[in-house]
């Protein structure tokens, strides 16, 4: 198994367990025995010391965690987008890939539609699919 998968492996285990309700209530509970252990400790700063470093080092790891479940999630929604925009006869295959684009021409394609947007909003033909159904008749 290479480093990659296990880190994969590790990391889906870990955002479904800390998406669920019971991680939340493990979490407040933790806090709750920190507070409750003040008094025990005389609120010193060793006893802060431990609740802000523990914060600390969860919310660290939690951020690459966060941050690989949402590269997934994204990359997977784009392999879908891109199916769809491929088996859709009237779609744009220029359009496949978008998000490997540099921002130039990103903003283009986005001005183009905004555009396109605008004009449909306003009343007028939307794009060359509207001009082709209508060329062709109701069946389209």
């Amino acid at each position: 198994m290479s480093m990659h998968s296990g880190f994969t492996r590790i990391a889906k285990w870990a955002s479904r367990f800390t998406g669920r309700p019971l991680c939340f209530a493990l979490a407040a509970g933790l806090i709750l025995v920190w507070l409750i252990s003040g008094p025990l400790f005389g609120f010193s700063d060793t006893w802060q010391l431990v609740i802000n470093t523990g914060t600390t080092i969860i919310t660290f790891l939690m951020v690459f965690l966060i941050q690989n479940t949402q590269n997934r999630d994204t990359e997977a929604m784009q392999i879908k987008l891109d199916e769809l925009i491929r088996a859709s006869r009237d779609a744009h295959n220029a359009l496949l890939d978008l998000e490997e684009l540099d921002e130039a021409a990103l903003d283009r394609y986005r001005n183009r539609y905004q555009a396109l947007a605008k004009t449909a909003r306003d009343g007028g033909e939307s794009d060359e699919i509207e001009d082709r159904r209508a060329s062709a008749g109701p069946d389209l």
